[in-house]
């Protein structure tokens, strides 16, 4: 009798553990490895340190958004503005420093701030006037894409760079060391993403905010009743996904010498599709940053792997698909759903 308990305690557990998110990020954790071991192993070019930077590199801004992007989905939401307001924010401080001179310190202030100010309207326009997110943040998206090539006359932007003053704070995200043999990059942006995905899944798991957010995709109206404010907390989901917009917009402008008006449609793909992949649920109501963080380093790594073995971008998007589909699959299967 005790042997059958004990029995039916471990099928209970190991069902449980399955139907888990943790289960999830295990098998892509398991996916990251065995696909890197295969680009390891097919191309011996790809085995060289400056492949570890570029997979790196590319995956500052789109994490960003992802990070940010990861709230809004869980409250059974989404936010489709985020690809062109990250051009259009970084040209418009572009056009600030370029065109009134205004300091670097001022420009990455309205650039952040601007992408905030997109998130509360967003929020408000979802929360308050209960537009679906899918039109609200499509027509911010639009709103974006004219707004950039509008204030800016159609032009390219850029930020400091080389012998110019403020040039310095790409520095931040990329350092070149000077060593024996030459001029090493080092990926010093990676650093300052781990601790935000750290930072940020304390405040998803740890703070009111997280709880919330968490509620409201769960069941909001279970949450009104027990007398919180629903409205807030919703905009304000939305309001971190714009502030994560705004910082993704400053690291684009360190990383990239040129912003074009017109850019960023189907950025925002990337890290919705990241985050999604990362486990964070369609319907709402679950999540993980450190999932988030696991799929745009499989996207990232895609994108950086597959030229190696001679194939080009339109693979990594068929590939993605697949990866994407088979993420919702799990996670409707652990979900009974």
């Amino acid at each position: 009798m005790h042997m059958e308990k004990s029995t039916d305690l471990r099928k209970q557990a190991r069902s449980a553990f399955i139907r888990s998110s943790a289960f999830q990020r295990l098998i892509l954790i398991a996916v990251l490895v065995l696909l890197y071991g295969f680009f390891y192993l097919a191309s011996p070019s790809f085995r060289k340190y400056t492949t570890l930077v570029q997979i790196c590199s590319n995956m500052y801004y789109t994490l960003l958004m992802a990070i940010g992007v990861t709230f809004p989905l869980i409250t059974g939401g989404n936010d489709l503005s985020m690809g062109t307001g990250l051009i259009c924010y970084s040209l418009i401080g572009s056009y600030l420093m370029r065109i009134y001179g205004w300091p670097l310190w001022a420009a990455i202030l309205i650039t952040i701030g601007m992408g905030v100010a997109m998130g509360a309207v967003n929020g408000f326009g979802v929360a308050k006037l209960d537009i679906p997110p899918f039109i609200m943040t499509l027509a911010s998206m639009m709103f974006c894409r004219g707004m950039g090539s509008i204030l800016t006359g159609g032009f390219s932007g850029t930020w400091p760079d080389g012998a110019e003053p403020g040039a310095e704070f790409r520095n931040v995200f990329r350092l070149i060391v000077k060593t024996d043999t030459g001029r090493m990059p080092v990926p010093l942006g990676m650093i300052w993403m781990i601790l935000l995905v750290i930072i940020m899944s304390l405040v998803l798991n740890k703070t009111r905010v997280g709880r919330y957010t968490i509620a409201i995709g769960s069941n909001k109206e279970a949450l009104k009743l027990s007398g919180v404010n629903v409205l807030k907390w919703h905009i304000f989901a939305y309001m971190i996904c714009g502030l994560f917009t705004g910082f993704a917009a400053v690291t684009y402008a360190a990383t990239f010498s040129n912003i074009t008006p017109g850019q960023g449609a189907g950025f925002e793909l990337n890290a919705i599709g990241a985050a999604i992949i990362g486990g964070t649920a369609m319907t709402g109501g679950s999540g993980s940053v450190f999932g988030t963080f696991l799929g745009v380093l499989l996207i990232s790594l895609l994108q950086v792997g597959l030229p190696f073995i001679g194939l080009n971008a339109d693979w990594q998007l068929l590939i993605t698909g697949g990866i994407l589909l088979g993420a919702v699959t799990i996670d409707k299967m652990r979900n009974g759903k």
